[in-house]
């Protein structure tokens, strides 16, 4: 083996980004934070809109007015300098929304705030974000401790923290019920740690407009000004097995029919529900990084802290520093996502999952293209199985024609996957060339990527979704409905029941006493979420007998056309996804060939596609403990599994010939789109996703 100063990497990464990857290299103590190596990079995202959490368009003005002010004490107003910034940002950001064509991309992507402002100041309260006085005129020195700074605090009824479909449906339902009470000044919160709503939200997606209908019964009525106008309802099902150079019809099974269906861009449905949400009054933060559960003296969650700025890669304070801000509520709903930190951090504290099984997930990688308009099918939506994956790995292909002349286009792969050499992102560059795919994107143009892992778990999996103070909604939980390939209905309708649960619970209530959210758990039971997963608690795990894929298939049509759930047993997952990981020698290697830059593409040049950008000089979000002793725990077994199961390049091992092994364990966390795979699928569990500093990471667009 060669030790010279080159990196180990997948052949999908092209030899020009793997020499940004190695500029400028750093000892193992930091993060690397390297160059994107495509030519089609973005342009950088504005310092203010990454650097700074709270009215990012204008913190620049906020700092012009405090720079001569040596305290906080001596502040304007909060009631005045918030309404002259809410003005400015009222004048000056255009509407988030474009038709969904190709055109509206580059006027997406460069926005810094997609939301107006909601009027979050009122006289004689007390401002709802830190204004920690800064450390500017301050002398250096190392004894000086953050923690030793009182963090600015906010007490609202409910704080919500994720502004996806779940969050937002929460936060509507809520103010619904307060306003038809007649209680106006009932506060609802939301906290969104992306500068802008849907900034990290990538999806399929074809949505069941089931629980929307319920929540806003004329989201699509003609006469609305308000409508959301950008939905193509689905006209065509297509469903079929992949060969490597073939493909086969095959029936789709009942929960895959997509009649009154839409295909939306979930990202842009974000960004239209939080117009919703704060027309209503809902108090909406996007930017805000939640990284800390906050407890009262009797164990119940008393609400979040959000993260310190301006902290540096040594974990100094730097003179930009800003003490984070907590929010009190009497109810804490967790809507974070997937896998979820704060959920982990409630999860482990509380034992929620000492009823349910482990939870497995999937990654999803997606593309959205511009076609050949005489190859569009409007409103087709097309799965597949089979080709690429190997028959021992779950997951899936889908297409969908929306739009003008827009394919949603991607693959979900299982993150049980035995195979350590196996690479979601290469199989998903592999699929593409499929003549089943390959005649619809040759010619086209890929204009947006993302992934995201979601839970696949389902029915068995689910945990209990009530505790002390709060609840988790969404996705979070673990709602999604696997082999409908839909979990937007569910996560909205699980908010809407939290909503309801939480608003009446409160009215019971005396200021003293904690809440608890019993009635959710109640009301899930009896709601058609519970249905609908436990009819299908036994699809997923059927494709870990020993028949592995064809078994999986089989054993699902039997219970999708005749057995419908209606069954004494439930099939147990095998395990966790970090366990089912084999040892790299035990496993054929796969080599997986070079991108043609038509169809598929580098890792990197991917990567420039997602507007990903995180301030260098912050401690590593990817926190690591040891990075020597993971390399010792990781490479011998598993060969670099890392650098693999990442789809966006953040992690690979560079001959270093001054270790042990001749290898030197990197992260590019630059490169980060906060999909949560290493957080899940790391075999020994010791690398630990963490918020970044609130509004950075992606910034998706159409996903």
């Amino acid at each position: 083996m060669g030790r010279g100063q080159q990196s180990r990497e997948p052949t999908f990464l092209s030899a020009d980004a793997n020499a940004h990857h190695r500029q400028e290299g750093v000892v193992r103590e930091h993060c690397t934070q390297p160059r994107l190596s495509s030519a089609s990079a973005p342009q950088p995202v504005p310092k203010s809109a990454s650097k700074y959490s709270i009215l990012p368009l204008f913190f620049s003005r906020l700092v012009f007015r405090l720079a001569n002010m040596p305290s906080a004490s001596r502040l304007p107003s909060a009631a005045t300098l918030g309404r002259a910034l809410v003005q400015d940002a009222r004048l000056c950001r255009p509407s988030p929304l474009r038709p969904i064509t190709a055109t509206s991309f580059a006027p997406l992507r460069n926005t810094t705030s997609a939301l107006p402002r909601p009027a979050i100041f009122r006289a004689g309260q007390r401002r709802p974000f830190s204004l920690t006085s800064r450390r500017r005129l301050a002398t250096h020195d190392d004894s000086f401790n953050p923690a030793d700074i009182e963090r600015e605090s906010d007490q609202v009824d409910v704080c919500i923290v994720g502004g996806g479909p779940a969050g937002l449906s929460a936060a509507i339902r809520l103010k619904q019920l307060a306003n038809d009470a007649g209680n106006e000044d009932f506060r609802v919160l939301l906290l969104e740690k992306a500068g802008e709503l849907g900034d990290h939200i990538v999806s399929g997606n074809v949505v069941e407009p089931s629980a929307l209908d319920e929540l806003l019964p004329n989201w699509n009525d003609p006469e609305n000004p308000d409508r959301y106008e950008h939905i193509t309802p689905a006209t065509t099902d297509r469903m079929r097995f992949l060969t490597k150079s073939y493909s086969i019809p095959i029936p789709a099974p009942p929960q895959m029919n997509n009649h009154g269906n839409y295909i939306i861009s979930l990202n842009q449905f974000t960004k239209w529900l939080g117009e919703r949400a704060e027309e209503i009054g809902v108090e909406i933060y996007p930017g805000f990084a939640a990284s800390e559960v906050l407890y009262n003296a009797d164990g119940s969650v008393k609400g979040v802290a959000t993260n310190d700025l301006g902290i540096s890669r040594s974990g100094k304070p730097k003179d930009s520093f800003e003490r984070g801000m907590e929010f009190h509520a009497r109810v804490t709903l967790l809507a974070e996502g997937c896998h979820g930190s704060l959920t982990k951090q409630v999860t482990k504290k509380f034992d929620l999952r000492r009823d349910s099984q482990p939870q497995t997930y999937g990654l999803g990688i997606k593309e959205v293209w511009e076609i050949d308009p005489a190859k569009f099918e409007k409103g087709l939506v097309a799965h597949s199985l089979g080709y690429p994956l190997p028959a021992d790995t779950y997951g899936g292909g889908w297409m969908y024609h929306f739009g003008e002349n827009l394919v949603s286009i991607g693959l979900v792969v299982g993150l049980d996957y035995p195979n350590p050499w196996l690479a979601p992102y290469g199989e998903f560059q592999k699929m593409k060339h499929h003549p089943m795919y390959a005649k619809y994107l040759e010619g086209g143009k890929c204009i947006s990527y993302g992934a995201r892992t979601l839970n696949e778990g389902g029915f068995q999996s689910i945990p209990k979704c009530a505790f002390p103070g709060g609840a988790l909604i969404g996705d979070t939980a673990g709602f999604l409905n696997v082999p409908k390939i839909k979990g937007t209905h569910t996560a909205m309708r699980s908010g809407m029941l939290a909503a309801e649960a939480a608003f009446s619970a409160l009215r019971e209530s005396d200021d003293s006493s904690p809440v608890f959210l019993y009635d959710y758990e109640d009301k899930l039971r009896s709601s058609s979420i519970w249905k609908e997963l436990k009819e299908v608690r036994n699809m997923r795990p059927s494709f870990h007998s020993p028949l592995k894929l064809y078994g999986g298939i089989m054993y699902s049509g039997l219970e999708a056309y005749i057995l419908k759930g209606r069954v004494p047993w439930t099939i147990k997952h095998a395990g966790t996804d970090h366990g089912a990981t084999k040892l790299a020698a035990d496993c054929p290697k796969i080599e997986y060939p070079k991108p043609d830059g038509k169809i598929s593409f580098d890792i990197l040049t991917s990567v420039s596609r997602t507007g990903t950008n995180h301030e260098e000089d912050q401690p590593c979000h990817l926190h690591v403990e040891d990075w020597d002793k993971h390399a010792e725990l990781e490479y011998p077994k598993y060969q670099g599994v890392e650098n693999r199961f990442c789809p966006a390049g953040v992690y690979e091992y560079v001959e270093d010939e001054s270790k042990p092994l001749g290898v030197r364990f990197q992260i590019n966390s630059q490169n980060c789109v906060h999909c949560k795979t290493c957080d899940i699928k790391v075999p020994d569990q010791d690398i630990t996703w963490r918020t970044p500093q609130g509004g950075e990471g992606p910034k998706y667009v159409m996903t």
